[in-house]
């Protein structure tokens, strides 16, 4: 499988995924800085010019949380899915509110252009970034067990989700350490042989 990334995106929780359960991947770097998500070459793997991108024998699959839930069908003996069915649909829980809340909170401070076209609209957006990030913060730190892992005694897909989304909250303005299981959470997952697979390779930092 060939694996489009890019350093300090979302990308790096398929990544951690990948590197977690031991799946062969051929990691491909996105270069943003020169707007390689852009190219015609890129386009043709992923035309919303975003990462991640899997290529597959069965085809290309973008999305974080479709690549989480492919490479988990890889490795069914993990139980990266939980087998009860309310327990996989509180893992989807989460990873929707990650996905659908949390990024979009964090996009507002580069992403502005997204969904405005006026400076002041920009300044504005990265301004409120620190506070929606830390209610974000607030919320998680309330609502789920992470206790150790975002379900509690077993590793889930909302895992190495919630890890990517930690790496961000230091450069949001947001202090981790504010609140103790979100950063007992982080730690725990950094210190995994997958993290330091990651940043060996550097994927993560």
């Amino acid at each position: 499988m060939k694996f489009y990334y890019a350093p300090g995106t979302v990308s790096v929780a398929a990544a951690y995924l990948l590197e977690d359960t031991g799946l062969s991947y051929d990691p491909q770097l996105v270069d943003f800085k020169s707007s390689a998500q852009t190219s015609p070459d890129y386009l043709a793997i992923n035309p919303k010019a975003r990462v991640p991108a899997l290529v597959t024998d069965a085809g290309i699959l973008t999305e974080t949380g479709a690549i989480l839930e492919y490479v988990a069908s890889r490795v069914p003996d993990r139980a990266l899915v939980p087998a009860d069915a309310w327990q996989a649909a509180q893992m989807r829980s989460v990873m929707y509110y990650l996905a659908s809340t949390v990024h979009v909170n964090h996009a507002h401070k580069h992403r502005g252009h997204r969904w405005a076209t006026q400076q002041s609209s920009f300044d504005d957006m990265t301004a409120k970034v620190p506070e929606t990030m830390a209610a974000a913060c607030r919320f998680m730190e309330d609502n789920w067990p992470l206790s150790p892992f975002v379900l509690g005694n077993e590793m889930s897909l909302a895992d190495p989700y919630l890890f990517t989304i930690c790496t961000w909250l230091e450069g949001d303005g947001v202090a981790i350490a504010d609140y103790p299981k979100l950063a007992a959470h982080f730690a725990m997952m950094s210190a995994r042989p997958a993290a330091a697979a990651l940043r060996d390779k550097g994927i993560t930092r």
